[in-house]
């Protein structure tokens, strides 16, 4: 189920919630009347059912106001008298434990105790009450409902604390998924970097180290012999920097499948490539280019990349995906928009690819925005050029 689905399935659900025992009161409420229950007392009790839907609604955003709420809507239930029952049982005083479990779920634990004592002390009260009014009803039926409905109270209470502490948990270990992913990300661009910065040093050193071959000057000889030694620690220094950083940080074989060089122009090739029948997907650019930084440059094409990737992983076919890139002075906008493909295919799981991008992106200097249109996904990076940064 897609996250606009679930939004949609709560409302509906938590309707539902409140219409079966809302219904049931009202059935409940005019039987009564007709069997001899006085007007105030029928709208007594109706007002104390809406009170406690109220307060079941409210206690999602303000746990202690909706369960304050249900809580004087209960009182007012057990000190009504009714004939021949207690008000206490009517069908929507289950809102009041839901109450009781939502403040449990959103609240500390030392702060939820105190709500327990008071439905504890409410579940007494309406068996002083009920006895008080039925005084011939022996003492031992009296126990065993209070005793059941404590079992209750306390149930919902110790169940709302394991849920808790579960999702806890779960978003615990979220976390740590995320920032696993966050250094494996960093560990990546830190190698593509080293990648791009090796290459173009050796090739400096190497074009240097011919010049001076070539030369006939002694004194220039020396020069460039120099620079060229500068060249080679500069290298050095980075490795070492990089491996300070940590083990993952060394440097990739060459040969590794799937590795994309770090270049906008291999992005016709990489558009091309995932081009298909069923999968209409075009390169657009529209501007003067500018110069980019290493980092900026790596962030455009892995946008590009994951963007596409993901409209094809993601999406039915057929499936048309286009990419642009728009050029200014200040930034290059890298732009990936698909149009829904023909349904979204079910999720097998949640991957880290557009976290890995938008640390890409960030640490590129840019911004990355995702957006779920009518039509489709569109994946947009804002990246600066060297002379917007």
């Amino acid at each position: 189920m897609t996250a606009p689905q679930r939004r949609r399935a709560r409302p509906a659900t938590t309707v539902a919630a409140h219409a079966v025992p809302a219904l049931l009161t009202v059935i409940v409420l005019v039987g009564s009347r007709q069997l001899g229950a006085a007007w105030w007392q029928v709208l007594a009790a109706a007002g104390a059912a809406v009170l406690l839907h109220a307060g079941a609604a409210v206690a999602g955003r303000r746990p202690w106001a909706g369960y304050a709420i249900g809580a004087a809507a209960m009182l007012v239930l057990v000190l009504t008298p009714f004939p021949g029952w207690s008000l206490s049982m009517l069908p929507s005083a289950v809102c009041f434990p839901f109450a009781l479990w939502r403040l449990t779920g959103l609240v500390p634990v030392s702060s939820s105790v105190p709500a327990l004592a008071v439905a504890a002390l409410g579940i007494v009260l309406t068996e002083l009450v009920g006895w008080a009014r039925l005084p011939a009803d022996p003492v031992w039926a009296r126990l065993v409902e209070g005793g059941l409905l404590m079992l209750v109270v306390g149930g919902v209470w110790l169940a709302a604390l394991l849920v808790r502490r579960r999702q806890q948990a779960a978003r615990r270990a979220e976390a740590g998924r995320l920032a696993a992913a966050v250094a494996g990300e960093r560990a990546g661009i830190r190698r593509d970097l080293h990648d791009v910065i090796a290459h173009t040093v050796t090739v400096m050193v190497a074009r240097i180290e011919a010049a001076a071959v070539t030369t006939a000057d002694a004194a220039t000889r020396r020069e460039l012999a120099g620079i060229a030694e500068t060249g080679r620690d500069a290298h050095q220094g980075l490795r070492a920097m990089l491996a300070t950083l940590g083990p993952s940080a060394a440097p990739r074989a060459r040969s590794r499948p799937g590795h994309v060089p770090i270049s906008l122009d291999v992005l016709p090739d990489l558009v091309a490539s995932a081009a298909s029948p069923l999968h209409a997907v075009t390169l657009a650019e529209a501007g003067e280019r500018r110069p980019l930084s290493l980092s900026a440059e790596v962030a455009a094409v892995r946008t590009v990349q994951e963007g596409v990737t993901n409209a094809l992983r993601h999406l039915q076919p057929p499936v048309a995906v286009s990419v642009s890139l728009r050029w200014s002075p200040a930034e290059l906008v890298v732009e990936v928009r698909d149009d829904g493909g023909a349904a979204p295919r079910r999720a097998a799981g949640q991957g880290t690819g557009l976290l890995g991008i938008k640390e890409r992106v960030r640490t590129a200097g840019g911004t990355l925005s995702i957006d779920d249109g009518d039509d489709g996904w569109v994946l947009r990076a804002r990246l600066p050029t060297k002379e917007g940064a």
